[in-house]
């Protein structure tokens, strides 16, 4: 018996998904971090987790993105063979249709994150489509759908290497991880593939992240093959690298990691490496002929009460009367709350600068004694001010710091870690790095007061505006000294776990 699949109720499935995963986290990973953040001894580490599951409550109630970045589509369809797609369009057309259709939504619209042309023009294709799609025929007479939203800032920091088949798969991961540093906002998964080909391998690290998490049953039941062995071991010895929250130094840099594993030549051992940062979002739904699908509401008392205030011993800064004798005060690990008008600027906006700097143009913004803030928000809906607001990774940025200093910037708000050379001309110029937490958009975003574009207004999202802040939280994580907290506090946290580790055993 063939089962029709109506392109209205694939459409209508996907673009239910999309928006749905966009404010709800799954509730597995809600409950790992819950337990995560009980077990957290470093107070930096705790104040990020706190920051993200607060953030994750508040997007939940008022159904606004878990972060600014909502993603680049990745779609795997299992197409049971007994059924047929009742569409004169294309598969990739009707599910390109249902993303079309969340990522516009009026009451949430989702950024469009999508350019296409990417090696040259790299224009916004203004709705995030195409989605990146994923098919395979399989017996039945169901279609099965997975659909994950992957934010860029985790997405780049994907590994992959073509290992020798007597290397250790172990080694490499653990010499992967410190390079990836903390652009991927953990604590979250980490997806690996092994075998096949170079690019199976990466799909099937994609596909492992569309799975619960289920570590710590997996440790109460014990392994049951050398693959959930393998699971465990890179659990334990990625977490004791110390990296932690927001790489600040903690107990927990991974609440999972996933496996899956497909034949390969006996000459090769592809392993592919890809992380899912705190804003993980993906969603399974089921499609039989009998109408759409549509995904159930979690009950909001499944949350963790937990609500993140501003730590009491933070330092409140003006903004407005910054000098650099104040920012020379700032000393790595130190809370601030930033108060008063602020820039922002990203990848688009920093290009444009550097070229408008070598044609000797004359710039839309003075930057002396500025703060600048790396972030691409979320367009605002109702009485919002702006939209989601998180930081972007500041390392993309660090090919540009100096030139940015030179024009008299005072310090940068961003996320994760800054580059050797980004850190040399910060310490240089005496300014500093101040780091928000990546995956608490929402919340970050009730500290904007107030909004306005000042330059680069065809950029959009990247555009330069101006923020008036009030309390917005952040650490500085390179002082004006070059003291850098991603590079200190997980060397810290790494001699302690493994002196807990070692009375232990003892």
């Amino acid at each position: 018996m063939t089962v029709t699949i109506t392109e209205t109720d694939l459409i209508d499935s996907v673009a239910d998904a999309l928006q749905f995963i966009s404010y709800y986290h799954p509730m597995d990973y809600i409950r790992a971090l819950g337990e995560a953040y009980a077990a957290e001894t470093s107070p930096a580490a705790k104040d990020a987790i706190a920051q993200i599951l607060t953030n994750s409550r508040m997007c939940a109630e008022g159904h606004r993105p878990i972060c600014q970045d909502t993603g680049i589509v990745t779609v795997f369809v299992k197409w049971g063979q007994n059924c047929r797609l009742d569409s004169d369009r294309s598969l990739q057309e009707v599910v390109d249709e249902g993303v079309r259709r969340a990522y516009l939504h009026p009451e949430n619209k989702l950024r469009a994150s999508i350019l296409a042309d990417p090696a040259f023009t790299r224009r916004n294709t203004k709705d995030n489509t195409p989605s990146v799609l994923h098919v395979e025929m399989v017996p039945g007479d169901k279609v099965y759908v997975d659909v994950a939203a992957k934010g860029g800032g985790s997405e780049n920091k994907s590994k992959f290497k073509m290992m020798n088949p007597s290397d250790s798969i172990v080694d490499w991961v653990l010499e992967m991880i410190p390079q990836m540093g903390a652009g991927w906002c953990p604590p979250g998964m980490i997806g690996i593939g092994i075998g096949g080909t170079a690019e199976k391998a990466m799909l099937l690290a994609k596909e492992s992240l569309m799975a619960p998490i289920d570590m710590g049953q997996l440790k109460a039941r014990g392994p049951q093959s050398d693959v959930e062995a393998l699971r465990i071991e890179l659990m334990d010895k990625v977490n004791a690298l110390g990296i932690g929250a927001q790489g600040l130094g903690g107990l927990s840099t991974v609440l999972d990691v996933k496996i899956l594993d497909w034949p390969t030549h006996a000459a090769s051992k592809p392993v592919a490496m890809i992380p899912n940062c705190a804003a993980t979002r993906h969603a399974h739904f089921t499609l039989d002929g009998s109408g759409p699908a549509y995904l159930e509401q979690p009950n909001l008392a499944d949350w963790p009460d937990v609500n993140w205030t501003p730590d009491k011993a933070a330092i409140r800064v003006d903004l407005d009367t910054l000098t650099p004798e104040v920012v020379a005060t700032w000393k790595h690990g130190d809370r601030l709350l930033l108060n008063g008008k602020m820039l922002t600027g990203r990848d688009a906006a920093h290009k444009r600068i550097a070229d408008m700097l070598a044609k000797g143009e004359e710039l839309p913004v003075d930057f002396r004694g500025r703060v600048i803030y790396y972030v691409g928000p979320v367009d605002p809906v109702g009485e919002e001010v702006v939209g989601p607001a998180g930081p972007t990774t500041a390392t993309r940025m660090d090919k540009f710091t100096r030139m940015m200093l030179d024009q008299g910037l005072l310090a940068m708000v961003g996320k994760a870690e800054r580059g050797a050379d980004a850190t040399k001309a910060i310490a240089e110029a005496k300014s500093a790095y101040l780091m928000a937490v990546g995956g608490a958009a929402y919340l970050v975003a009730r500290a904007i007061k107030g909004s306005k574009v000042v330059g680069f207004e065809d950029l959009g999202m990247e555009a330069i505006y101006e923020f008036e802040v009030q309390d917005f939280p952040v650490t500085v994580a390179v002082d004006s000294e070059g003291q850098n907290v991603h590079h200190l506090a997980p060397l810290v946290w790494r001699e302690k776990i493994a002196k807990e580790r070692l009375l232990e055993g003892a």
